[in-house]
């Protein structure tokens, strides 16, 4: 007899359904991307107003992600002990209250405290969104699913990096970017407000009859055939809370596989470090080189315009060439685009040919870095696993602005920083190939025995 967990990796795919989760999920990932891009908008203009070295201005970046990070981690534990549907909604209610209080500052130190506030809120949207919209995706097409939502990250880039433009002739221009979020953030927070629990997280927690409605509602919906199936009871579990708790899940991840906790943990290191620094910076980068505001906004849009098509290429090539191959190739090739931008930005074309070859590349990597990474744990430690990943991605990211404006850039020069960044890339994408098993087409939970991933498949 199947379990419902397997019930509802078999559906059929339905966008009245299973679809709904992914467009309300993704709309919660176009507000962080949208956020994040901004950082870079926000750095010349909040630090024009407020006559900020370069250093202060990389803290603008830096609260924020280091805000972020902190939310990966609490959220993504809270998501694995509440529910996904909770804390699915109020991550974007924290976000867009201090967005609100972040564009009435008064005081640079005060808009770093509310970036860093609105940082903690919106740092929990990834590890809940991809725990959420895998739970409900079937086995057949999750590959695709989760590198799809990654879809979302290019258009809110590129959504921020137009309307930012739009906004350049404003007065307090960058008080109006961070407002004109907070609107859409609220509204989205109202419609979360009707998205199931996870079925699978439900059936994790013993909560067998809840399970069942949520399972056999999908069932109906979805027109899949009726058939007999169980819901397992967990095993016990001690209960701990606060601090105890993101410690007590973070042993747990590191327990139960320490080469694919590694592995992740560098890939999304490595290749969000250099993602970043890249967004944070290029507009400040565009600058430098004589480019008024418009053009080195205009920059940083075309990046993520083509991003757009590399998310699209993504999603066709996951499933076919599978996630370690199309990861281990395109983040290290991204790199070497970035490289060849610093070695050119002052050629005329050939910059933004480097800048559009970059965008491609790395959302080429990045979405199907995240599905990978969602498929690695099982359902117990999936947001936790992702958000402890995200948070040291976030962590270290965080202090990238910073160095880089005043550290990295000035001392090496762009084309070696690039390059000290991509050869980190390059060490990850050889240690991933090693420690991590491939998931293309696995169940969710086929881990092995005792939670461990099958020395065979290493």
């Amino acid at each position: 007899m199947k379990t419902g967990d397997r019930v509802v990796q078999d559906l059929p795919w339905r966008w009245r359904v299973q679809g709904k989760v992914f467009v309300i999920g993704g709309l919660g990932y176009l507000f962080d991307a949208y956020d994040i891009a901004l950082n870079g908008f926000l750095m010349p203009l909040v630090g024009e107003e407020f006559a900020l070295s370069t250093g202060e201005r990389g803290l603008v970046a830096t609260a924020n992600l280091v805000g972020m990070a902190v939310g990966a981690v609490a959220w993504g534990s809270v998501a694995d002990r509440i529910g996904r549907k909770k804390a699915f909604g109020v991550t974007l209610l924290i976000f867009a209250v201090f967005s609100v209080l972040g564009a009435l500052s008064p005081a640079y130190w005060v808009f770093l405290l509310l970036r860093f506030l609105a940082g903690i809120g919106l740092g929990g949207c990834i590890p809940v969104d991809y725990a959420l919209v895998s739970e409900f995706s079937p086995r057949k097409y999750r590959g695709r699913i989760l590198t799809a939502l990654d879809l979302w990250w290019p258009v809110g880039v590129t959504l921020c990096g137009l309307v930012s433009t739009a906004m350049l002739p404003l007065e307090g221009n960058w008080r109006w970017m961070l407002l004109t979020m907070t609107l859409p953030a609220l509204l989205l927070f109202w419609v979360r407000r009707g998205v199931p629990e996870s079925p699978v997280y439900l059936s994790g927690k013993g909560r067998e009859a809840e399970a069942r409605a949520v399972i056999d509602d999908l069932v109906s919906r979805t027109g899949a055939p009726v058939e007999p199936y169980a819901v397992p009871r967990p095993p016990a579990a001690p209960r701990t809370k606060g601090v105890a708790a993101a410690v007590e899940q973070l042993r747990l991840i590191w327990s139960f596989s320490p080469r694919v906790t590694s592995a992740v943990w560098l890939m999304f290191a490595t290749v969000m470090l250099v993602y970043y620094a890249a967004l944070s910076w290029m507009p400040s980068i565009l600058k430098a080189e004589g480019q008024g505001d418009t053009a080195a906004f205009t920059g940083t849009t075309l990046m993520a315009g083509v991003g757009i098509l590399g998310v699209l290429v993504s999603t066709a090539l996951v499933d076919v060439v599978g996630r370690k191959w199309l990861i281990g190739v395109t983040a290290p090739l991204a790199s070497v685009a970035l490289v060849l931008f610093a070695l050119v930005r002052d050629g005329g074309t050939a910059p933004l040919i480097a800048i559009a070859a970059f965008g491609f590349l790395i959302q080429l990597a990045i979405p199907a870095m995240y599905a990978y990474a969602s498929e690695l744990y099982p359902t117990s430690l999936r947001a936790t696993g992702f958000g402890w990943a995200s948070s040291v991605s976030r962590s270290l990211t965080g202090f990238a602005p910073l160095l880089f404006g005043s550290v990295l850039w000035p001392v090496l020069g762009l084309p070696w920083t690039f390059t000290l960044l991509g050869a980190a890339v390059l060490a990850a994408m050889v240690w991933m190939a090693v420690a991590a098993p491939e998931t293309k087409g696995r169940e969710l939970d086929a881990h092995g025995s005792g939670g461990k991933v099958p020395a065979a498949r290493l």
